[in-house]
């Protein structure tokens, strides 16, 4: 049986990860770990305990938005003597499902305090040292919802615009000092964001049965998926993407009506 060819990608000698110990963040960690990248995780719950027993991963226990935090990083990359660096900010949360009308203003704040304000402290926090490398990779973590809008997901999905708003200015105002910004705007993935909103439906199994249909391949993302297309994002081989919103959506975007034949449909 002969080997399959292989396609090698060139990543920075240490990447920061937001929302390192769950969901897309924690499947991240784990593959950048694999491929010998020096790992720095950003989350408030502590790191898992496989994160924990590779001695090439550090772990920072904060708040994204807190200035403390970004000390507490940049302290521990002074002191890793890192060369190469990128950034993932995967962190994020989801308070409340449901309409407007139902999202109190203590949930909205706090939504685009993590979501937004997060995202905007953690690339400040770290572009400067890029800017002195000569440059880096930032991957900013969106949604499908940001582009498209979703039901009973305002504040998330407002976060997720604004995300991408910042992500692409941040990459215009510093792509001539190498500094390459792009966006990651994944579909519904089996991680807790998608679990929190398919437990707020009066069925849940049919919740996930509906969402997984509108799916081209009739399947919810598998996270580690989207992971390789952060860790794709994050390679010198992506160079020809500056300010891109790459939509790891499993195709649900691509078509504003996916059938599947049920209805009736000539397929």
């Amino acid at each position: 049986m002969s080997r399959k060819p292989t396609f090698t990608l060139t990543l920075p000698s240490t990447v920061v990860v937001t929302g390192a110990s769950s969901g897309l963040g924690g499947e991240l960690c784990k593959l950048l770990l694999d491929a010998g990248v020096e790992t720095l995780g950003v989350d408030r719950a502590p790191a898992s305990e496989d994160l924990r027993q590779d001695n090439r991963y550090m772990h920072v226990t904060g708040g994204v938005s807190d200035n403390s935090t970004w000390t507490q990083v940049n302290a521990l990359l002074d002191k890793s003597g890192t060369g190469s660096l990128g950034l993932v900010t995967a962190a994020a949360i989801l308070d409340t499902v449901g309409s407007i009308l139902e999202t109190s203003k203590d949930v909205l704040v706090r939504t685009l305090d993590v979501n937004v304000v997060g995202t905007a402290m953690a690339i400040k926090a770290l572009l400067p040292r890029m800017i002195a490398n000569g440059g880096g990779q930032i991957v900013a973590v969106g949604s499908v919802s940001g582009s498209f809008g979703e039901q009973q997901l305002a504040a998330y999905t407002a976060s997720k615009a604004a995300v991408r708003g910042l992500a692409r200015t941040i990459a215009m105002d510093h792509a001539r000092q190498g500094i390459r910004v792009n966006v990651l705007s994944p579909g519904p993935m089996m991680v807790g964001l998608f679990k929190r909103h398919m437990e707020s439906a009066v069925d849940s199994r049919k919740f996930e049965a509906t969402r997984a249909n509108r799916q081209p391949a009739g399947r919810i993302l598998d996270p580690k998926h989207v992971a390789q297309a952060a860790m794709f994002l994050l390679s010198e081989e992506s160079a020809a993407f500056i300010g891109e919103d790459l939509m790891a959506d499993g195709g649900l975007s691509t078509s504003f009506d996916f059938r599947t034949g049920a209805e009736g449909a000539s397929i």
